[in-house]
């Protein structure tokens, strides 16, 4: 069995169809189109993770002085639970320490059990909540990592 070759490639506009097409199945919240045309006109790091040429996931981090904050990752929900979410979040934080930035910032939903617990592996802590922040029915859970 041969290894599967996986592959990070900045995001282009041709992509955000695709990736808007997985947003809506991983996240009861997801992103739309916008969203992510507004990211990458803005300049933010936008990668997307690829697996033998298929995306498997996508990142986006916005970069400030000093700190970057992780806007979006997601793992093709079928593609999930092998490793590949740790893998990017590795990446992102090469991408984060590249650019300068000491720390990481990022909001999750309380309810996200499996993004929670890949967050506190990598060393983020808790240091605030956003009250009913999704949709009024949801915390976000604010969370920090020093690099």
């Amino acid at each position: 069995m041969t290894k599967p070759h996986l592959a990070l490639v900045p995001m282009r506009e041709d992509d955000v169809d695709v990736v808007t097409g997985i947003e809506q199945r991983a996240h009861p919240f997801p992103w739309t189109r916008g969203n992510f045309v507004d990211s990458l006109i803005a300049g933010h790091s936008a990668w997307v993770f690829e697996e033998d040429g298929e995306m498997v996931g996508y990142g986006v981090l916005m970069m400030t002085v000093g700190e970057a904050e992780l806007l979006n990752i997601t793992i093709v929900p079928e593609c999930q639970r092998r490793g590949l979410g740790s893998g990017l979040l590795g990446f992102m934080f090469d991408a984060a320490r590249a650019h300068g930035a000491a720390r990481m910032v990022l909001e999750v939903r309380s309810g996200n059990a499996s993004g929670l617990a890949l967050y506190r592996r990598f060393g983020f802590v808790e240091i605030g909540r956003r009250r009913a922040y999704y949709r009024g029915r949801e915390d976000a859970v604010v969370m920090a990592c020093d690099l």
